[in-house]
């Protein structure tokens, strides 16, 4: 069996497709449990974050093995094959190691070197254990991984390369400034309990802010992180909790706001956006165009869902949709986000592959749809502008609020990028940021480290992977050695107890002397690379029936299972 690893992450795809093939707890536990189901994996866990999905499988057969992992993935993310198949990569064995340890130690993180993923790495490996898809592959891999990832946090200043996605998005929502002077008296809402949200809100919380409000769909949850926050020694923040239904009321009291749900629709829409800015400042939101001066949408209180010059019928859509956000077209037809694309950008669309803008005439207009067209036949979704781009004559009016959106798939609608008065940071923006992060000098130590751990895990593993045959072999000479004392009882039936000792012991010492010089030649062997066929040598010579080698196998695995900390 081998180790193989099928995933996506922020490096292989766009944030547009692994928001929509993020999985939920119900449906990682689907995979983990079919993926063990299926004919060529023993073993399988899944580690899922916000910015990856990637499941891991002890395998018999690497072809077979990718595609029905491939299959899995798509079938349980929603995302079709064809689609999914572009975005995702593939590691195996030894590479496979490599990514996972890369990964404990923060690496291949959005932010280079946060530590949060140790915990989810640990989360992932306590699922897999209770759903019982984890055996020794698996344990030994996840423990291993966290070893390396806790090892290279505290003999690295990895720490100093990159922060928490928290903290890095707040340093975003800052522009450059200090965090704590930002934060120094303002008012969050927090939305959300979970480890991230609790994260957050315990930054902000040391950052400085004087009050954290906290929403959360089950209330008891938003009490006890309230709670939480209320007793610690460090801070003096003011913190309770709301139910969801007063999120819309906080936001328009609340400075900042960081959102960060399971939710799989958008949970802060535009309109909920506009008007929160238009009860702090009392003046209608303004749009941002890209090309123009901004101009009045309408009322937040009529909705932009309401708008008679939109080309698409969104009345069957979800209540409170923007029509200019991406929540609105995703799923629609390609005609339709034809005519979508081209009234929300008034002709005007960016050709992501060319990087030209279709001009604004009708001799473009065949161009421009065939560029739609094939964008959307490639990712099922209209590449709309989320972001203003600087306009000449116009500045951007500073921020009356601060959104951190750190969920996947989103929490807040994308078009409030487009809002005047808002400053919205979400996992796309962070990673476009993060792109130009400067590494620190320690990531090469960390490197190095990581190559060094992959290489001692292969070696135990194969020395491991020998170990059950070396037991079978010494079984067999034990019981070769038994049958042979015994019938030399017979022959000699009036040798004495002591006499019968010595020469007992005598047999077992030629037997020890014999096979200890090759037992432990074939594990040193065996711990290198390549060295895999050397059990199978050893079983073939010897002519070891595979089936004692198989329960010598299961009697170690079960026995690591009962001596492995819980």
């Amino acid at each position: 069996m081998s180790l193989l690893v099928v995933g996506l992450s922020h490096r292989s795809a766009p944030v547009s497709v692994l928001e929509r093939a993020a999985l939920g707890a119900d449906a990682q536990v689907k995979l983990v449990q079919d993926t063990v189901a299926a004919e060529p994996a023993t073993e399988a866990a899944v580690l899922a974050t916000c910015n990856r999905i990637e499941l891991y499988a002890d395998v018999d057969k690497f072809h077979a093995g990718v595609a029905e992992l491939s299959t899995l993935l798509a079938q349980h993310s929603g995302v079709g094959l064809d689609e999914l198949t572009p975005y995702l990569y593939v590691h195996y064995e030894d590479r496979a190691v490599h990514h996972l340890f890369s990964v404990a130690c923060g690496l291949d993180s959005m932010v280079v070197g946060e530590g949060q993923i140790l915990g989810q790495i640990k989360d992932s490996l306590a699922r897999a254990q209770e759903l019982h898809s984890a055996g020794r592959l698996m344990n030994d891999l996840f423990q291993q991984g966290l070893r390396v990832g806790k090892r290279a946090h505290s003999e690295t200043g990895i720490d100093r390369a990159g922060q928490s996605l928290v903290t890095f998005g707040l340093e975003q929502l800052a522009a450059g400034g200090a965090v704590e002077d930002w934060a120094k008296g303002k008012k969050a809402l927090v939305i959300g309990a979970g480890s991230m949200s609790s994260l957050a809100a315990a930054t902000l919380a040391r950052a400085g802010v004087a009050e954290i409000v906290v929403a959360n769909r089950t209330y008891d949850r938003a009490e006890r992180l309230a709670q939480i926050l209320n007793d610690a020694d460090d801070t003096d923040v003011v913190a309770r909790a709301v139910p969801m239904d007063a999120v819309p009321g906080e936001l328009t009291r609340a400075d900042v706001a960081v959102s960060c749900t399971g939710a799989t629709g958008v949970v802060l829409t535009a309109e909920v956006v506009a008007a929160a800015v238009e009860g702090r400042t009392g003046e209608p939101v303004a749009e941002i165009d890209v090309r123009r001066a901004p101009k009045q949408p309408p009322s937040a209180a009529a909705g932009l869902a309401a708008d008679e010059n939109c080309p698409l019928d969104l009345t069957a859509e979800q209540s409170g949709f923007s029509v200019m956000g991406e929540a609105a077209v995703a799923g629609m037809a390609a005609a339709e986000l034809e005519q979508h694309a081209a009234w929300v950008d008034n002709g005007t669309v960016d050709i992501r592959e060319t990087g030209r803008r279709a001009p604004e005439s009708p001799e473009a207009e065949a161009e421009l749809i065939g560029a739609l067209a094939a964008a959307a036949a490639r990712v099922g979704r209209i590449p709309e502008r989320r972001r203003p781009e600087p306009v000449a004559g116009f500045a951007r009016p500073a921020p009356a609020l601060f959104l951190l959106d750190l969920a996947m798939p989103r929490d807040i609608d994308a078009a409030a990028h487009r809002l005047a008065g808002v400053r919205l940071v979400d996992i796309e923006s962070l990673a476009e940021a993060s792109a130009d992060a400067p590494m620190a000098a320690d990531v090469d130590q960390v490197r190095r480290i990581v190559s060094d751990e992959v290489a001692a895990f292969g070696a135990a593993q194969r020395a491991a992977h020998i170990t059950p045959t070396v037991v079978a072999l010494r079984t067999m000479a034990a019981d070769v050695v038994a049958g042979e004392i015994a019938r030399l009882d017979g022959r000699l039936p009036d040798l004495d107890e002591r006499q019968r000792g010595e020469i007992r012991q005598a047999v077992h010492r030629v037997v020890d002397k014999l096979l200890h010089a090759p037992t432990v030649r074939v594990k040193q062997l065996a711990a290198e690379p390549g060295g895999a066929g050397y059990a199978d040598a050893l079983r073939t010579l010897f002519d070891l029936d595979p089936e004692t080698v198989a329960a010598v196998s299961r009697a170690v695995d079960s026995t690591d299972e009962k001596d492995r900390p819980a």
